[in-house]
């Protein structure tokens, strides 16, 4: 599954809200910038106006006074250019830091249905690359696409201003920087779109065979990594060769047309001399307007190019947006903690349902172990129980309501998933803790952390709670990340619990130990148990063997045992290992 990418109308109604939200910076930059393009562009007026009354045999006077008023132009164009940049530079900054944070915004309230589907390489690349690219279109391309604009504009209007039968002779480039520009343009945007595909894909390559890398060494899959890599590094380079064969004829073609208006109004204008129809000052003006409007106008080629980039990066970022929620609140409120399943059906790909029609009912305050073997649905089944992914057919409810029907700030308060993977944020141990619940006090933090036995190593950091960790801080072992991660669930305090392999990370011995400290802590709530250590099972009060997507047998550890069933073999085939 591909996360959705921004149509060009979604894309310029969030651009535009984004614009509007900043409108005063906006014109603040546009009122600048169009001063310094006045300033500048009352030079060549002056130089026009002391060649045409040289010409006429004028006195040294006003000589000095036009080239007085030439450096005092100068002046006032270098002082605005600098606060217009400035302002430029502090638009472009808070206009991407709300995206980016409009963006993190988007992504935090993903279904994790959603997430899980998309898989790795995709989200990372949006977050990565996607967000590289924007930032610099963001931050230096709209505001200077708006400059160049308005500086194009005014040149012209001075231009025609000075002498419009000249001045036609400018616009001889602008058929030949038309068609270059049209031509690229039609066929840019899916170029760009395939090179942002292609690094996505290759990233999500590279990050799957970096964290499944002790996986593919025990399988021997190496190789079929590494042709899977290369592929996507062929793909990549095909599609940035595309995009560069674009530029090869977009950028000739536009440095020809600036060429062409210089020539054609040297030429015109000599032959209007000629005719006593102009001057020699108005044709010099008109010469280095003509000069001048090759920087704003190549400018604007440039980051028109370089928005292509952009635009279709930022299409990726709000693209995220459309994804539609998984769940909608009802409003209904559970009527107690009581969690029954009924009729479960679920399929990561249509058609091939890995759960079939499971029902389960919950006692309250009940410990149930889940196991059985690699593939059965197991993790499946944990999920549904958790609200992760809605059923694609049966509910689950808590006191009634359907898990999908509450808002998710609810749903953590009835149900909760601890899964064998955690991630620690960068921030300090408090910081992580405080993630389950922004309130909790130092004490808070640290009856939680002695619940799951990290207390003494926590505070054996060196700063303890206040230690820094995740990229760049203290580093954390698995085992430590996964104690975090079970202290948080403690702070939480759900009635709820689904552990899916919870304590894999740990050696048995102190696994073992952990969940004997835990049993304090979960005493009277209903905890979900899957795991493949069975003494988790011989522990609990009812055992549920999964076994292709359906339970095969559920009861008490003694009496499956007894049974001489599934269950019967696995524990007798655990214990001899």
């Amino acid at each position: 599954m591909q996360l959705p990418i921004a149509d060009p109308t979604m894309l310029r109604r969030h651009t535009t809200g984004l614009l509007r939200r900043h409108q005063g910076a906006l014109g603040l930059v546009l009122a600048l910038h169009a001063l310094a393009a006045v300033a500048g562009l009352a030079g060549p007026w002056l130089l026009g106006r002391i060649v045409d009354a040289v010409a006429q045999g004028t006195d040294g006077s006003f000589v000095d006074r036009a080239a007085l008023g030439l450096v005092g132009a100068v002046l006032a164009q270098t002082v605005l250019i600098r606060y217009a940049q400035r302002a430029s530079r502090m638009l472009g900054e808070t206009v991407f830091a709300d995206l980016r944070e409009d963006f993190i915004t988007t992504v935090t309230r993903l279904p994790l249905s959603v997430v899980e589907r998309a898989g790795t390489g995709d989200l990372v690349g949006r977050t990565t690359n996607d967000i590289d690219r924007a930032q610099h279109s963001v931050r230096f391309g709209v505001p200077q696409i708006l400059v160049t604009s308005a500086t194009t504009v005014l040149t012209l209007v001075a231009a025609f201003a000075v002498d419009w039968r000249v001045a036609g002779a400018i616009l001889v480039g602008v058929p030949l920087l038309v068609a270059t520009t049209r031509w690229y343009l039609r066929r840019a945007a899916p170029a760009y779109l395939r090179e942002s595909a292609s690094y996505a894909t290759l990233n999500g390559s590279i990050t799957e065979s970096v964290e499944g890398a002790r996986t593919i060494d025990a399988l021997g899959l190496g190789a079929r990594r590494r042709a899977r890599v290369d592929a996507d590094l062929r793909e990549a380079f095909a599609a940035e060769e595309r995009t560069l064969a674009l530029r090869t004829v977009l950028f000739p073609g536009v440095d020809f047309s600036f060429v062409l208006p210089i020539v054609g109004v040297v030429a015109w204008g000599a032959y209007l001399i000629s005719v006593g129809a102009s001057t020699v000052g108005a044709v010099t003006t008109l010469a280095v307007y003509a000069l001048q409007l090759a920087r704003p106008v190549g400018e604007l080629i440039y980051w028109l190019d370089e928005i292509q980039v952009g635009a279709t990066s930022i299409a990726r970022i709000i693209g995220v947006g459309s994804v539609e929620p998984d769940r909608h609140a009802s409003g209904a409120e559970p009527d107690g903690e009581h969690v029954v399943a009924t009729g479960l059906r679920y399929a990561y790909r249509e058609g091939h349902d890995v759960l079939h029609g499971i029902g389960l009912d919950l006692r309250q305050g009940e410990r149930l172990a889940v196991v059985g073997p690699s593939g059965a649905g197991k993790s499946t089944l944990g999920r549904m129980l958790a609200g992760v992914h809605p059923p694609a057919g049966g509910t689950v409810t808590v006191g009634g309501v359907p898990l999908v029907d509450l808002p998710l700030e609810d749903l953590r308060g009835h149900v909760a998933l601890v899964t064998q993977e955690h991630h620690v944020f960068v921030g300090t141990v408090a910081e992580n803790l405080r993630l389950a619940k922004a309130s909790a006090s130092d004490e808070e933090l640290a009856r939680a952390l002695g619940a799951v036995d990290a207390q003494e190593w926590v505070a054996a950091l060196a700063d303890g709670l206040a230690t820094e960790v995740g990229s760049g801080g203290a580093a954390l072992t698995p085992a430590q990340a996964q104690q975090i991660a079970l202290a948080r669930l403690v702070l939480l305090d759900p009635h709820t619990l689904v552990l899916d392999e919870a304590t894999s990370l740990l050696d048995p011995r102190a696994a073992r130990h952990l969940e004997r400290s835990l049993s304090a802590v979960l005493e009277g709530r209903t905890v979900v148990a899957i795991a493949h250590r069975l003494h988790t099972a011989h522990d609990a009060d009812r055992v549920a063997v999964v076994d292709g997507g359906r339970i095969t047998e559920i009861g008490p550890h003694a009496e499956l045992v007894a049974a001489e069933g599934e269950y019967a073999a696995l524990w007798h085939s655990w214990q001899r290992d």
